[in-house]
Parts: structure tokens; C-alpha cells; sequence
């Protein structure tokens, strides 16, 4: 069965493709480039309930997907967070910060209103980000 996204995923986010282990999805804030991994396990709320091969095969898609938005989108930092109070379900934040960003140095959550991607700006990350997606190992 597939994964079932909560409701505020669905509601926040684009999806943009699959890794061995997660989803990649796109925070629809044009403000930030800002991804979410999201193991495709059910009822997971914690990184730990992971059996162990698989908290390797997570740490080693975040760094992969961390490493590419770094070089992609030319980061000053990459925050890289599990918070979940709002979103119970399992979800890694991966955001491309610079020092010239509209929250730097603070965190980005709940301080801006969101402001959506034009369709053509989502379809440009899409295409920036399928060779990456499809060249995982």
C-alpha cells in the first residue's frame, strides 16, 4: 500500500520523485528552496523507528539530496531538520539558506506567510532536480 501524505503535506507541497527509501517533496514558498524527505513507511512519527539499514539509507539520501541543493542552488547552509509538531508524520526538512535570505540567521518556520511557485518556476526545479532523482544509487 502506498504511503498516505497528511493532510498538510498534500495541502503544502509539491511532489517531485522517489528515492530508494523517500519521497522528495517541494515546500510551495518560493521564498526558500526548501524540501521535505519522507521515509515511505507507514505510521512513523520518529527517525528512530526506522529499523537500522534503513536509518543508513536515510542519512545517505538527506546528505545526497544536501549535497546537491548545496552545489544547485549555490547555499550559504543547508538546515536540515525534523520537527513534526504540527505534522506528526515523519518528514526531514532540507532548506537552502543564504545569508541574503528574508529570515536570515533565524529559522524559517511560521515567520512569513508562504508565497506560492508559479507553475513555470515549479516545472524548473523539477527539471533541475530529475537527473538527481534518477541518478541515485
Amino acid at each position: 500500500m502506498p504511503l498516505q501524505l497528511h493532510p498538510r503535506l498534500k495541502q503544502d507541497c509539491i511532489e517531485l520523485g522517489r528515492f530508494k527509501l523517500c519521497r522528495l517533496l517541494l515546500m510551495n514558498d518560493s521564498q526558500f528552496p526548501w524540501f521535505l524527505l519522507i521515509p515511505e513507511r507507514p505510521d512513523l512519527t520518529e527517525l528512530y523507528q526506522l529499523n537500522q539499514q534503513e536509518q543508513v539509507q536515510f542519512i545517505e539520501e538527506s546528505c545526497y539530496l544536501s549535497k546537491h541543493l548545496a552545489t544547485l542552488f549555490h547555499a550559504d547552509k543547508i538546515n536540515v531538520a525534523a520537527i513534526g509538531n504540527l505534522v506528526p508524520q515523519l518528514h526531514i526538512h532540507h532548506i537552502v539558506r543564504y545569508h541574503s535570505d528574508i529570515a536570515w540567521p533565524a529559522p524559517v518556520w511560521g515567520r512569513f506567510d508562504p508565497v506560492n511557485y508559479t507553475p513555470d518556476k515549479i516545472q524548473e526545479i523539477r527539471q533541475l532536480l530529475t537527473p538527481i532523482i534518477k541518478n541515485y544509487e
